[in-house]
């Protein structure tokens, strides 16, 4: 086995190649960032 063939049968372990779901995780994103603020204006730690 050389070290080429080596290195193509690694199993993929993700990274910026792999491009999930980008608009469902920046949705959920800016709800979280939301539901924070609401959360700290409510509690009054602003």
């Amino acid at each position: 086995m050389t070290a080429t063939s080596a290195t193509t049968t690694r199993a993929r372990t993700g990274g910026p190649e792999d491009d999930g779901p980008a608009l469902l995780e920046h949705v959920l994103g800016w709800i979280l960032v939301v539901v924070l603020a609401m959360l700290v204006t409510r509690l009054g730690l602003l």
